[in-house]
């Protein structure tokens, strides 16, 4: 089972807000996911980034490969490099 870290949009209309979640990279974007690692807010001034640290790293080390953006979020947040 492919595993990917990618964000989960939950905002409403032209209102966005996401969650860093932990999903089979076969669900949909908004579908079921195996964990949820964080949460991102772009609409905020500055933007609301938290993420767990220790559980991004696990799942690193299990094989789960992360999306373009949430590795952007990743190196912003000073997680990975």
């Amino acid at each position: 089972m492919p595993v990917k870290i990618r964000l989960k949009r939950i905002g409403a209309k032209k209102r966005p807000f996401y969650r860093i979640v932990v999903a089979d990279s076969r669900s949909p974007r908004d579908g079921a996911n195996l964990d949820e690692i964080g949460f991102y807010n772009p609409t905020t001034n500055p933007t609301t980034l938290q993420i767990d640290s220790e559980k991004v790293r696990v799942w690193l080390q299990s094989g789960a490969q992360p999306s373009d953006t949430v590795k952007v979020l990743l190196v912003r947040s000073g997680v990975s490099q």
